[in-house]
């Protein structure tokens, strides 16, 4: 299959979207391994908690690497194109890592450890030596997602299934080793998280390069520079700002009535419907790979598929399965089981809405247009913002409620912003076309 291919089926398009799912989610599945590892250790709730602030940090600072996904997906048509995206992730990891650096072998680290991340002055040893491994895990990120960029332009995402399944198999092993020998400290994590990270990286650059070598010409059309930094920096922007609302949220929830439940309940609630939506975190994809040359079937499909974790959280908060989860696979009983399940009853909206926002990015993307991608995420957060502050303040008891409302209403002020960005784009492509038929 190619997208030169005028047609395609559903049973086509579910081949190219589900591998796409399935990688998201069961990557998800990489911290259930460690954190699994981790509790079998000597202190085990130190160890976690060192490895949890030294992960916490990693996630903010391999944001500007994640998004070579999508730009490579978007950007890349030649191979030329590619050498130049490359060489241009090559300035950004070594502006990262050189940062990165500086933070494991100084005490910026210790400050940051300490004042951002709350943690007591006997962790930051233990969490500068996890740190120091896990950074390097940047590195294989941001080469494994440029080739996997390239897997995705050519829809080959089965390789995406495998190379996360050989990678969970072999943290599976090395986990293993490391309980069998008893060593479990915290850089043990961030070992178990590189090998994985290493393996994935290789499949993806085996795959990727032979689609480059054998499918894609030497030049279609010349990709500037000053046109990856347009795409580019919006998306790292925006993904920015995906990841500081959840502690703007808790800084709010920490004045509720009951800040502990409130807190608690949220978190809990926010990772199941998380765990839900990642298999939705590529729909963007589907526009940006299939859109043009199949418009209704791809919408179609997309319509059906975008209503699969509402249905799901569904289930969980109005049938007695909801019970059973909370209790069997979350741990959480009693009021805290009553409170997550009521605090997910509002990020049915979330739900609901988030695979349509997902998709219509895609559309913004395919017309690099990522810098309005990041208004209407700027337009989400204020709306956040504003209603966790106005449900925190008039409803306290509300409690976690008022952060699973609020990011509803977030989610859907941003639908309704890029809805509109989007239409109004459409009819000035159509007038276009029409202008030109004219002439």
């Amino acid at each position: 299959m190619t997208k030169q291919s005028q047609t395609f089926g559903y049973k086509e398009l579910a081949g190219f979207f589900i591998p796409l799912g399935f990688s998201a989610s069961l990557t998800s599945i990489t911290h259930v391994i460690i954190n699994g590892t981790l509790s079998r250790g000597e202190h085990a709730a130190f160890i976690i908690a060192c490895y949890a602030v030294a992960f916490s940090l990693f996630g903010i600072i391999e944001r500007p690497i994640i998004v070579f996904r999508q730009t490579c997906s978007a950007l890349v048509k030649d191979k030329l194109a590619f050498r130049k995206l490359l060489m241009f992730m090559v300035y950004i990891l070594t502006v990262i890592i050189g940062l990165s650096m500086a933070m494991a072998y100084s005490t910026v680290g210790d400050w940051v450890y300490i004042h951002l991340f709350h943690a007591d002055e006997n962790m930051v040893q233990t969490i500068s030596s996890a740190f120091k491994v896990i950074t390097v895990v940047i590195i294989f990120s941001g080469i494994r997602g440029i080739y996997q960029g390239i897997i995705i332009n050519h829809l080959q995402t089965k390789w995406l299934t495998i190379g996360v399944i050989v990678r969970l198999l072999a943290m599976f092993l090395i986990a293993y080793l490391f309980v069998f020998f008893g060593y479990v400290t915290s850089a043990t994590g961030s070992v178990i998280f590189l090998t994985g990270m290493i393996i994935e990286c290789g499949i993806s650059v085996w795959k990727g390069r032979e689609i480059l070598a054998t499918h894609y010409p030497k030049e279609v059309q010349p990709l500037a520079m000053l046109e990856i930094v347009q795409f580019y920096m919006p998306l790292v922007f925006y993904f920015v700002i995906q990841t500081i609302l959840i502690p703007i949220i808790y800084v709010f929830l920490a004045k509720s009535e009951n800040m502990e439940i409130g807190i608690a309940s949220f978190a809990l609630a926010y990772s199941i419907t998380q765990m839900l939506l990642s298999f939705f975190m590529y729909t963007h994809q589907l526009v940006l790979q299939l859109y043009e040359t199949n418009k209704q079937k791809v919408v179609r499909f997309m319509a059906v598929a975008s209503i699969l974790p509402t249905l799901l959280l569904l289930l969980l908060c109005y049938t007695p399965a909801g019970f059973w989860f909370m209790d069997t696979v979350m741990g959480a009983k009693g009021e805290l089981a009553v409170s997550t399940l009521a605090v997910m009853k509002f990020f049915i909206i979330k739900t609901f809405v988030f695979p349509w926002v997902d998709f219509l990015n895609g559309f913004l993307m395919l017309n690099r247009q990522t810098r309005k991608m990041l208004i209407a995420q700027l337009f989400n957060m204020m709306t956040v913002i504003l209603s966790i502050w106005l449900f925190v303040g008039l409803f306290p008891e509300w409690n976690g409620i008022s952060g699973s409302f609020a990011a509803s209403l977030g989610e859907l002020a941003g639908l309704g912003l890029v809805s509109l960005i989007v239409y109004q784009m459409m009819r000035q492509q159509k007038r276009r076309k029409q202008d030109l038929g004219a002439g």
